[in-house]
């Protein structure tokens, strides 16, 4: 099963190596990792996609708790949260296909954030679902490069 874990935090150096170590330890398979401060300098907030089976995540989620500079733990249930990713890509743009991109942007409500003669580097933010619609979509222009944060959630 696919969890999402916020961990509110200290903002101390270590942290969140001991965060990420004892999710490794249990076994637990990161598929995405966020950390940044919040509106308090004082903490940083660890948002955390992983997969795993329910018990286990329940003894993991108790350790987290028992960590040093460990403030909160949030292990959000489906409809609870507000999840979004943040999508940086570099795409081939010529004159022909520069308008079908720009078409597919306003869809999806992109926003074209630099233009060369030969690329453009789109912004996008979404779900999962919706990201990963619009990368198939835009794929078969040719995708220079690509940056993507990873899951990020909020209460609702």
């Amino acid at each position: 099963m696919r969890h999402t874990i916020s961990i509110l935090v200290e903002n101390q150096f270590g942290v969140l190596a001991r965060v990420a170590g004892m999710f490794s330890g249990r076994g637990f398979n990161i598929d995405s990792l966020n950390v940044a401060p919040t509106h308090d300098k004082a903490f940083s907030r660890i948002t955390v996609v992983l997969k795993g089976n329910d018990s286990a995540l329940d003894l993991a989620i108790k350790q987290l708790r028992k960590l040093v500079n460990v403030v909160a733990v949030t292990d959000f249930e489906q409809g609870q949260a507000v999840l979004r990713e943040l999508l940086l890509i570099k795409v081939k743009a010529n004159a022909q296909t520069r308008a079908e991109i720009i078409q597919i942007c306003d869809i999806f409500r992109a926003k074209i954030v630099n233009v060369a003669a030969q690329e453009v580097i789109v912004e996008m933010t979404g779900n999962k679902n919706k990201v990963s619609a619009f990368l198939n979509l835009i794929e078969p222009f040719g995708i220079l490069e690509l940056a993507r944060t990873g899951q990020l959630a909020l209460t609702r």
